[in-house]
């Protein structure tokens, strides 16, 4: 349905605004800094609040793309700025507004130098993610996608860690790589169809030679996003040199823009060599999900085995998303909706004592239930979560794709199942090194407990993962009837590609 006023745009753009407020701020450094970090957060709350009326306007019980823009960009041409949402994209509009906040608060004092540049670094990013999310034409798409890269690469690259420079040039060349076949893809999908109205490119019918290509050529671009085994070796290098905030958004919102493209393009669009190449992609995920998790048990960085744990999270994510089952395709939505918040509220922990040790070490730490109770529970709380224990938002996620890929394949869901005895194993690891034991270090024995302000950060999404966990149809009610109608779209395509060829 149309909304009359441009809610979309506003939540978009609006960060924009903050942008334009910070860049007039003058004056001593000092109180530069205190200021930008001041419009930052206010104009990223603003537009968490605004976000929240998509939400409230939305109605679930359509699949069609609800509050629809739509505005002339290249004349003579069909290419426009066109952006509505649907169940599926919804929740990631409001997982960008709701991280992006967190993450500027996360920043306020961990950030001391060119405070300015960051904060603008992080709304052109706000903008850059929503849009990509909202987009309804795959040109416009294209941009905000490629667009993202640019501002996180200079988070990344000027606020990250010693290896800084290198971590962002690997992060840049890998997922511009396969952005470059995408591109290709796109324009051979214009030439085929004359447009790039998404919605007009979920009903054209491609031909099946050609979906062949155009599925690979978007699988190049999407798995590098995920990440998927095996090019995902990017992704430990861009964490571990990141900065905290850098690491929460990049968890939290940037590796679901590959699932989220999975949905969108290449499921939908072409159907045909997604059913061709799904054991493919099951393959690569179950790799994923075992080795990644092996992995991650014998790392001594805290954040190098959280980045290897999201491999493995992702990897249940897109075996999910390919059973093309209601519950394999509604909880790889939700499972990347839970890992955006317990992997982006885990690097906060890792965050909460680097800024008081200055070292990521799991050997440096050990006793901090002693001395920091509160930060012991928010720890095992994430901790938790990211296991899957049954009351939080991992178990719901996990529990519905398990079952959609039983449906599927007995010995699929099986090898995926390990990852979840792994997965225990890596996570309590680290939460039993770091927390427990004898508080025997001096400099351990110095850190404090949580401040208001990380208390204030925790607070949310600790809320969203019972939430998540206890309530879980609050969520997938939501998004139902759109997976609904992807998969009868996607069933229906099938079976007339069948008895097409039945009929030559």
């Amino acid at each position: 349905m149309a909304s009359n006023a441009p809610l979309l745009s506003l939540v978009i753009f609006l960060p924009l605004v903050g942008v334009f407020f910070i860049l007039l701020t003058r004056g001593e450094e000092a109180q530069v800094a205190i200021n930008c970090r001041w419009q930052a957060l206010l104009i990223s709350t603003a537009v968490f609040l605004v976000s929240l009326l998509i939400w409230y306007n939305f109605d679930p019980t359509t699949a069609d793309f609800q509050m629809v823009e739509r505005y002339d960009w290249i004349p003579g041409s069909s290419i426009a700025y066109h952006v509505g949402v649907d169940g599926i994209s919804m929740w990631f509009v409001l997982l960008s507004t709701l991280l992006t906040p967190i993450c500027i608060l996360a920043s306020w004092e961990a950030v001391q130098s060119r405070v300015k540049e960051y904060m603008i670094a992080f709304l052109v990013l706000e903008t850059l993610m929503v849009g990509m999310f909202c987009a309804l034409d795959i040109l416009v798409f294209y941009v905000f996608f490629e667009g993202v890269l640019i501002p996180m690469f200079l988070i990344i690259g000027v606020w990250g860690g010693q290896r800084r420079v290198y971590a962002a040039f690997k992060f840049f060349l890998y997922t511009l790589g396969g952005s470059v076949l995408m591109m290709i893809a796109i324009l051979a999908m214009y030439w085929e169809a004359g447009t790039t109205d998404i919605p007009t490119l979920l009903v054209f019918k491609f031909a099946p030679a050609l979906q062949t290509w155009l599925w690979l050529a978007f699988f190049a671009s999407f798995a590098v996003k995920v990440p998927m085994w095996p090019v995902h070796t990017w992704l430990p290098d861009a964490h571990v040199e990141a900065p905290t905030a850098g690491s929460v958004i990049l968890a939290g919102v940037l590796l679901k823009m590959g699932g989220y493209g999975f949905l969108r393009f290449s499921i939908p669009m072409f159907p045909e060599a997604s059913d061709y190449f799904a054991p493919l992609v099951f393959a690569l995920s179950v790799v994923a999900v075992i080795y990644t998790s092996l992995v991650a048990l014998v790392q001594q960085d805290m954040k190098k085995l959280i980045a290897y744990s999201s491999v493995a999270h992702m990897g249940f994510v897109t075996i999910g998303m390919f059973t093309l089952t209601t519950q394999g395709v509604e909880g790889s939505i939700f499972q990347m909706l839970s890992h955006g918040v317990v992997s982006g509220a885990l690097f906060l922990c890792v965050g909460v004592v680097y800024d008081r040790l200055h070292t990521r070490e799991i050997s440096a730490y050990g006793g901090l239930a002693n001395n920091m109770p509160r930060y012991a529970l928010v720890f095992m709380v994430f901790t938790l979560a990211s296991v899957g224990l049954p009351g939080t938002s991992g178990f719901v996620g996990e529990l519905l794709i398990l079952t959609g890929a039983f449906k599927v394949n007995t010995w699929l869901a099986a090898l995926a199942a390990t990852g979840l005895i792994l997965g225990a194993a890596y996570m309590l690891y680290l939460y039993r090194r770091v927390v427990f034991g004898v508080l025997d270090k001096d400099s351990v024995k110095a850190m404090l407990d949580l401040s208001p302000r990380e208390i204030a950060l925790f607070a949310p999404l600790i809320v969203l993962v019972f939430w998540m966990g206890i309530y879980p149809s609050t969520f997938i009610d939501m998004m139902s009837v759109s997976v609904d109608n992807l998969i009868t779209n996607y069933k229906v395509a099938l079976g007339e590609a069948g008895t097409a060829m039945a009929a030559r």
